[in-house]
């Protein structure tokens, strides 16, 4: 049981990191110093609650705005972004399956899957709303997105069974999306 806790724990993590990469590791980091629902102490993985790290990731987190904000290449920015949220992706969930006795190398491989899986689901959401919207309701898309992403990350640390369906809802939304935009071009190719 406590195995799938932690897979639990750790995927949850991960997606929320795909979501949104910089506020779940945060929020982990943070409530593990205080080893409130985890404690990476002992496992291997406690960097990812060392001050250092936790700076690094908000110096990057702050880095990531300032590029979003400054009109930057939105293509090159989302990709920097999915890019840096499969690794935290990775290494909380390799943290997580570590901090409960098990193997990490395990964690990374899932961690990257899970990560990319929530990338490509809401950044594809996303991309989609972001036409619909003038440019400052768009803007607000990423501030729910962080939000989404901590609430997310709160759920995998304190109720870790309840992420598994996070990652069915990025699936879901994932083919659905893609399933609109088929339908989209298909409709265009009737009217030639």
């Amino acid at each position: 049981m406590a195995l799938i806790l932690d897979i639990g724990q750790g995927a949850g993590l991960a997606g929320a990191s795909g979501v949104r990469p910089y506020l779940p590791p945060l929020l982990a980091g943070a409530l593990a110093r205080g080893d409130i629902g985890l404690d990476f102490d002992g496992s291997g993985w406690q960097f990812l609650e060392s001050p250092g790290f936790l700076l690094a990731v908000l110096v990057l987190a702050v880095l990531s705005y300032l590029a979003e904000r400054s009109g930057a290449n939105r293509r090159e920015v989302g990709l920097a972004g999915g890019v840096i949220a499969v690794v935290l992706g990775a290494l909380l969930f390799a943290g997580s399956l570590a901090a409960g006795n098990h193997s990490a190398v395990l964690g990374i491989v899932a961690g990257v899957l899970c990560a990319a899986l929530g990338y490509a689901a809401v950044s594809g959401l996303l991309e989609r709303a972001a036409r619909r919207l003038d440019e400052g309701a768009a803007a607000l898309l990423t501030a729910y997105a962080d939000a989404a992403a901590l609430v997310l990350a709160a759920i995998a640390i304190f109720v870790p069974p309840v992420a598994f369906l996070a990652l069915v809802a990025f699936a879901v939304l994932l083919i659905r999306g893609r399933g609109q935009a088929e339908r989209k071009y298909a409709g265009l190719r009737i009217l030639r």
